[in-house]
């Protein structure tokens, strides 16, 4: 059961407790539009990955903005997804075991249901709980474009997929060609260099697979770091950036062609950070530790605070150091810039949608439950 939420709605943002999960709901309403607007503007499918925001309530959002449905990592994210209304979901990942192919085969009952394979067995798994269940399951075979993750090569691909096709339970639908690693590489050259790359792996799996007889509907993949790329090169036709909607810092140090930070998208989200002690004039704690921001991709951006570096964190602090004038006070709060959204939003049970976050009248607007907090399985 969730804890209750950090606020009511109603409430001035001054009266929000912390740590908080705090949505900029007018940057956030921005990101959805620009990232609509992009994919339709060049012809391609939108399905956002919901690993990075666990809601079905944003899933809805962007689905009413054009997405085509959802992909996400796991099958008890699936199972949220499909439970708050999302009709169709791709589970970006090999799912072993009959336990968890059960599971994913039910939810084809209700809603389009596909997953991933590379490997012979992971066919043969998926059709036969599809058979158990009288279901049909759409199939992706994951090609290895670069990420030294899961995926195979080209040759190896065509063979599952043909296995894929033969078939009775499961339909062949594409390709999944996501290169993770290749959205936080810093320099635009970098990241075009690793698409291009990519690119031409996902080529000649297309033009493989047609000369097996087999048609590629599906070439999906790309994100928040890349999507531009991928959107453009006339190989990707489906999307599945996620971490647009909210940005985080590590997104931030991306550089755009002319040097400059990654623009595209608003930073969205924020872990609201009370100041509980000020012992000495140069250092300042908050109540927003490990347990409050995810740190694997660097440390929390304090927002707007020229001179102040958020550092040391411990399970239930985080130091504040740098210009004693910059500094708060005890008793004020700071907006924190997450490192890595997706696993920050998963420490925490509450969206708190705030409405005109930087200006005078802030006030909760919305309360969204992370429904999906904790889904492993």
């Amino acid at each position: 059961m969730p804890a209750p939420p950090p606020a009511q709605i109603g409430q001035s943002f001054a009266e929000i407790d912390t740590p908080a999960l705090v949505l900029d709901l007018d940057a956030f309403e921005r990101n959805l539009v620009a990232m609509a607007a992009y994919t339709q503007a060049h012809g391609v499918r939108l399905r956002p990955h919901a690993k990075t925001h666990k809601s079905p309530d944003i899933a809805l959002l962007q689905i009413a903005h054009g997405a085509v449905g959802q992909c996400c990592q796991k099958v008890s994210e699936a199972e949220i997804l499909v439970a708050g209304g999302v009709g169709d979901v791709l589970v970006t990942n090999e799912i072993v075991g009959p336990a968890k192919l059960d599971r994913l085969a039910k939810l084809a009952r209700n809603a389009r249901i596909g997953l991933c394979v590379d490997h012979p067995e992971g066919v043969r798994e998926a059709a036969e709980a599809a058979a158990r269940h009288d279901v049909m399951l759409d199939v992706m075979v994951e090609l290895d474009i670069g990420g030294r993750r899961c995926g195979v090569a080209v040759g190896e691909a065509v063979r599952i997929a043909e296995a894929v096709a033969r078939s009775n339970s499961l339909r062949f639908s594409g390709i999944q060609a996501y290169h993770g690693s290749a959205q936080h590489m810093r320099s635009i050259d970098e990241r075009s260099e690793a698409i291009e790359r990519a690119g031409l792996l996902a080529r000649n799996a297309v033009e493989r697979l047609a000369q097996a007889g087999l048609n590629c509907e599906y070439v999906s993949g790309a994100g928040t770091g890349t999507y531009e790329l991928e959107s453009q090169s006339g190989i990707w036709n489906e999307i599945q950036a996620g971490s647009y909607i909210f940005m985080d810092a590590d997104y931030a140090r991306n550089r755009q062609a002319d040097g400059t930070p990654f623009r595209a998208f608003e930073h969205a989200l924020f872990v609201l950070a009370g100041v509980m002690s000020k012992p000495v004039p140069d250092r300042a704690i908050v109540d927003a530790g490990h347990k409050a921001a995810a740190v694997d991709s660097g440390m929390p951006m304090p927002f707007q605070r020229d001179g102040v570096i958020y550092t040391k964190p411990s399970d239930e602090h985080g130091v504040l150091t740098g210009d004693p004038i910059a500094l708060p006070h005890r008793g004020d709060r700071i907006l924190l810039i997450p490192g890595h959204c997706d696993p920050t939003v998963n420490l925490h049970d509450w969206y708190v949608g705030v409405r005109g976050l930087h200006g005078p009248d802030a006030h909760v607007e919305t309360l969204w439950p992370v429904a999906g907090r904790g889904a492993l399985t």
